[in-house]
């Protein structure tokens, strides 16, 4: 009988984390993980779900939210089995004023509070040269970035109180630009910029809240290989690997991650030789005028 490819790749992960830190931290970061109330945003597919698989193995507490309830509801019945104290789930489109701080009520409800608020959803956005479609930038402004600061503040509260961790994903397309997505990661150096600012508040205050900015490369999900294929060749990282990555930048309380590796070699680089750099994103892509 054969071993889940998947499962294999997850026990890799860890072991390569745990021989990064010492023992007692990496104990630390599971134990606290055991029970913890979770919110994790844009979970029904990708980065998403597979951050919920994790939490649910570290026994924890999880309210997952996207648009596709049938979907939500598959994916906390996975999470129960998988060892999830609680696995509830709440469709919520985040492009509307009221759904992003009804999903944060939601999880207040029916965990008693937040100990882990995850922001990682994102709107589609079409793979092209921008078209002068206005309307379109200002939509997915909403869905991954104005309802990034609303489900924030609104959990604030309640992450003081437990000492709690404020996770944002976010991208190396929110560091250094890239064709092709000019709507997308305009959204995600907003995200940068006010995360980054909160990041100084919070620590002038004193707070107990933690907040951490995950940058990501491509990661190989179906809908960012749906999007590239036949357009680069650069390599995708596995979405499971970069979900137990960003789960344990916020157990650990770190600032930041950055994933793979050498996204933070190349948003160094960028400021370095940015000859260098644009001569390679702009040869990165096929395009045919």
């Amino acid at each position: 009988m054969g071993i889940d490819p998947l499962t294999l790749l997850l026990w890799a992960t860890v072991l390569t984390t745990m021989l990064q830190m010492p023992v007692c931290q990496w104990q630390n970061t599971v134990e606290s993980l055991k029970g913890a109330r979770v919110l994790v945003t844009g979970a029904s597919t990708g980065i998403g779900e597979q951050m919920a698989y994790h939490y649910a193995r570290f026994g924890a507490q999880i309210v997952i939210t996207a648009r596709r309830e049938k979907v939500l509801e598959q994916v906390a019945e996975k999470c129960m089995s998988l060892g999830a104290q609680k696995a509830l789930y709440i469709s919520a489109d985040m492009g509307t004023d009221s759904d992003p701080a009804k999903a944060v009520d939601f999880a207040l409800e029916k965990l008693g509070g937040l100990d882990y608020l995850v922001l990682n959803h994102i709107g589609p956005s079409p793979f092209t040269m921008w078209k002068g479609d206005v309307e379109h930038v200002k939509w997915l402004m909403k869905v991954n970035f104005f309802s990034y600061v609303q489900m924030a503040w609104k959990a604030m509260d309640s992450l003081e109180q437990s000492k709690g961790s404020l996770v944002v994903v976010s991208s190396l397309l929110g560091k250094m630009t890239s064709p092709f997505v000019a709507p997308y990661t305009s959204t995600k150096f907003a995200l940068n910029g006010f995360f980054g600012a909160l990041y100084h508040e919070l620590a002038m205050k004193k707070s107990n809240v933690s907040l951490s900015i995950c940058t990501l490369g491509l990661i190989d999900t179906d809908s960012a290989m749906e999007k590239v294929r036949g357009v680069t060749d650069l390599p995708a990282y596995p979405a499971t690997d970069a979900a137990l990555k960003i789960i344990i930048t916020g157990a650990t309380r770190q600032q930041e991650l950055f994933y793979p590796w050498f996204t933070q070699i190349a948003n160094l680089i960028k400021d370095w030789f940015p000859f260098v750099t644009n001569y390679a994103i702009q040869n990165s892509y096929k395009y045919n005028p």
